[in-house]
Parts: C-alpha cells; structure tokens; sequence
C-alpha cells in the first residue's frame, strides 16, 4: 500500500481550516498563530502563559468529509521544531470529547517523526483515560499541542503530515 497524504503544504495551501485553540477558552493567557510562510510550510508559533491556570496551545485540523486510514499503521510527520516537546493528536469522531495522543520531542532540524497508530493513547485534559488505544479506521480531526507546564514562546515548522 502506498502512503497517503494527510496534509502537504505548499504556497497553494489554503490553510484557513486550520484552526487556534488556546488556554484562553479556559480564562488562560497564552496566544498561538498559524500561518503559511514564503516557503510554503505551515507556522504555528506563539506563546505560552501560565497566567489564570492557563498554559497550552494548539492549532487542528477537522476533515471536511473523514479520513479513511484502514490499512495504515503510521502517521509521518515532516517538521522542523525548536527542541521542544510537542503532542500530535487524533479524533475518530470530531465531536469526542477526549483525543488519542502522540508526544513526540524535536530537534531544531527536520525531523520525520514516525507515530504507530496502535501507540496513540486516549487522554482528555492532560489526563490518561481508561480506554483502549487508537484502533479505528479512519479520523475526523488532527492536532498540533504544546503544553509543557512553563512559560516559554514555541515554532513549529510543519511540511507534510502522512500515512504509511
């Protein structure tokens, strides 16, 4: 099976679907942007406040009509971080209210980070969940999180994001 792409950026993407949530939903401080640079990579990049119990960031992305993953085993992120820890999460259903998470650490170069599915455990707001991991075939939503329990300001570089 050939790998499908999820999301390629380029200087056609219309990246006005992916959409910022930040702590600021919950009273907090912190501010996330995504944008498209000259290069044609998408940008999330921001700061994170602790201010008012706050202290995370996100952008996401809800398929127009769902993803179907059946027969794929890995998700393939392209991206260039700035060395700091990131959480690249799935939802089989837009509307659940937890999500199946992969922590991955970047570098400060490109990077391909390689997440089996099978590995992706089910957590809502910060907190494991008693269910099994991520089985189903096929997602509705991703999302880009940092939320590392510091202030500090994040640049994240994304390329492409796909399956194998």
């Amino acid at each position: 099976m050939s790998s499908q792409i999820i999301f390629d950026f380029n200087k056609n993407s219309d990246v006005r679907n992916w959409i910022i949530l930040d702590d600021v939903v919950m009273g907090g401080e912190s501010s996330g942007t995504f944008k498209l640079n000259a290069d044609g990579l998408g940008v999330f990049e921001g700061n994170i406040s602790l201010e008012n119990n706050g202290g995370f960031s996100s952008v996401r992305y809800r398929f127009e009509k769902t993803l179907i993953i059946k027969g794929y085993t890995k998700i393939i992120l392209k991206i260039r971080g700035d060395g700091k820890k990131y959480q690249f999460r799935i939802k089989s259903n837009s509307g659940d209210y937890y999500s199946y998470i992969a922590p991955f650490l970047t570098s400060g170069e490109w990077q391909e980070i390689e997440i089996p599915l099978k590995d992706m455990y089910p957590s809502f707001r910060g907190r494991t969940i008693d269910q099994p991991n991520f089985s189903n075939d096929y997602i509705e939503e991703i999302t880009f999180l940092i939320g590392n329990k510091k202030k500090e300001q994040f640049k994240l570089l994304i390329d492409k994001i796909e399956l194998i």
